[in-house]
């Protein structure tokens, strides 16, 4: 079994769903007691959102690199971030490493399309609807069409997440 690198605290909440959703996945496949092995990373949200507030990303992808180095010494096998609004630095945070990293655009395309959707809404941080980071690689890489939310929709969404 590999060991994953799991980039979490962004929010803690969404870091406890992956981590659930991931053992509960090695659970139903291997059956018995198993559980995935992996090793988390959680970074202070507080830090990140304020850098994130100030248009400082260029300091949040220090943290994530730092986490992602510091996974590849400890022997992982792969990386996964967290978070969807984190994937708009996965460019500048995988090529900090060897190891492979996961996208979630991409297995989110490949749930999308085995359930033979062509269409999708995205909601999220008003990062991820209304940039291209993860709206450009479901339409490019994937060949899916996506639907993001009015102006005011966006804003709503995003004030909800972060409650």
């Amino acid at each position: 079994m590999k060991t994953i690198g799991l980039i979490g605290g962004m929010s803690w909440e969404s870091s406890a769903e992956y981590y659930r959703i991931i053992n509960e996945a090695v659970k139903e496949k291997k059956g018995g007691y198993h559980s995935a092995k992996c090793i988390l990373y959680s970074v202070d949200f507080a830090d990140v959102e304020r850098v994130q507030r100030q248009d400082c990303w260029d300091d949040v992808a220090l943290l994530m690199k730092d986490a992602a180095q510091k996974f590849e010494k400890a022997g992982a096998d792969l990386v996964i971030i967290c978070a969807n609004t984190m994937h708009k630095l996965f460019d500048k945070i995988q090529k900090s490493v060897r190891i492979p990293f996961l996208h979630i655009a991409d297995v989110t395309a490949q749930k999308i399309k085995d359930r033979g959707l062509k269409r999708v809404g995205l909601l999220g941080t008003k990062y991820t609807m209304e940039e291209d980071f993860y709206k450009e690689r479901l339409t490019k890489l994937h060949g899916l069409e996506v639907v993001i939310p009015e102006a005011q929709d966006r804003l709503t969404i995003h004030d909800i997440l972060f409650r």
